[in-house]
């Protein structure tokens, strides 16, 4: 089985995801999205946005099998998953 590696340290990962989301995503996305998630791949920016966060992170491995993803729920709590670890925090 194959098994993604970290490219970051938590903070780091945390940190770029969450520039991410509020430089180039947050501000093109409707209210029609609130308490969805969005998916975030790390390295190249690419983003999906589903109703559950298996959908969201399956869409975005399909798009980039390597992905590094960082999710977020839509105007609501930060939710970070690096592996099987998964991290939150309010904003």
């Amino acid at each position: 089985m194959y098994t993604r590696r970290p490219l970051y340290e938590p903070e780091e990962f945390a940190k770029r995801g969450e520039e991410i989301y509020a430089s180039q995503i947050q501000p093109t996305i409707g209210r029609g999205n609130l308490g969805r998630y969005v998916a975030i791949d790390l390295e190249t920016e690419v983003f999906e946005i589903a109703d559950d966060i298996l959908s969201a992170t399956t869409q975005l491995f399909h798009q980039e099998p390597d992905a590094q993803p960082w999710i977020i729920r839509i105007g609501e709590s930060v939710i970070c998953r690096m592996g099987a670890r998964s991290f939150s925090k309010s904003t």
